[in-house]
């Protein structure tokens, strides 16, 4: 089985500043593993249009951000700016995200290779790199496509505060997260529960791989215990491998695999897309995605 990547050219042109881990980089050295991988099939995705970002994100808070990247860029909030080629590749990586979802449910399964991230983003805020929550408006996307239950599970060594904010009184959709705690942005505790829809799983750095696989795995079984979902959705972060300058996790390529792996056993026939989160070091978070899209493959 062949898995389709999709991705945008302009999600490449986003500069976040001098010396911003967030950098092109980081998504050319994923596209280049790709490229030669038998199990992928990169597609460039059409951008995404403002309906499907406004059933997300208030229109004037996108407003703002175009307004300012067309003026010729600023700062957002501390970690996050934009130039004026910022706000194609918002919307670039928002319709990666959704072609991924297409291509999960016409498939079986689908990635999504963009930047900026999204999964710190706000309704109304931009965050941690992020502007637009790009896994949210995958998940309203799959939603409106027929998929009623959405499970989301998140990775990345941050916490997803942006998505736990737009779903947690939401019960269509259940949030995962395996996170670095105390770290970034200091939300995810265990007794974050929503509407009963959350399962946060916050660990501190440097544990045995093993321990942070078994964990996030048993808030999965916990978040479907007698709720199947429709679809599910992977916010793959891969600063939570070891050697990423800005987490402290010890997760190799292959534990990833495993993950995508027992969640196809787990939930059989349920579409899987991921959408790329973090990931600092390139070399790293391409061997970490390449991993991921053999495990979609099957």
């Amino acid at each position: 089985m062949t898995v389709p990547v999709a991705t945008h050219p302009a999600c490449l042109d986003h500069d976040a500043g001098p010396g911003h881990p967030e950098r092109a980089a980081r998504l050319r050295a994923v596209l280049r593993a790709l490229a030669d991988e038998p199990a992928a099939a990169i597609r460039e995705a059409a951008a995404a249009g403002r309906a499907a970002l406004e059933a997300v994100h208030p229109a004037a808070y996108l407003d703002e951000v175009e307004a300012l990247a067309r003026s010729g860029g600023g700062v957002l909030d501390p970690d996050t700016s934009v130039v004026p080629a910022s706000w194609p590749a918002v919307l670039g990586a928002a319709g990666a995200a959704l072609a991924a979802v297409d291509g999960a449910l016409a498939g079986g399964s689908a990635f999504a290779a963009v930047r900026p991230p999204g999964h710190h983003a706000l309704a109304d805020r931009a965050m941690g790199f992020c502007v637009v929550n790009n896994v949210v408006v995958a998940a309203r996307h799959a939603q409106r496509a027929g998929a009623a239950r959405v499970l989301v599970v998140d990775w990345d060594v941050h916490h997803g505060n942006g998505t736990q904010a737009l779903v947690e009184r939401d019960g269509s959709i259940r949030f995962v997260s395996l996170h670095q705690w105390p770290w970034y942005p200091g939300t995810g505790a265990a007794g974050e529960r929503g509407v009963g829809n959350v399962f946060n799983v916050p660990r501190p750095p440097g544990l045995p791989p093993e321990r942070y696989v078994a964990d996030l795995w048993e808030a999965v079984v916990a978040a479907t215990a007698g709720w199947r979902p429709d679809f599910v959705l992977l916010s793959a972060g891969y600063d939570s491998m070891q050697g990423d300058p800005l987490g402290g996790f010890t997760l190799e390529p292959g534990h990833y695999a495993e993950w995508v792996e027992r969640l196809r056993a787990h939930l059989p026939g349920v579409p899987v897309a991921g959408v790329l989160e973090g990931g600092y070091e390139p070399g790293r978070l391409a061997e970490g995605v390449r991993a991921t899209v053999r495990a979609l493959a099957g």
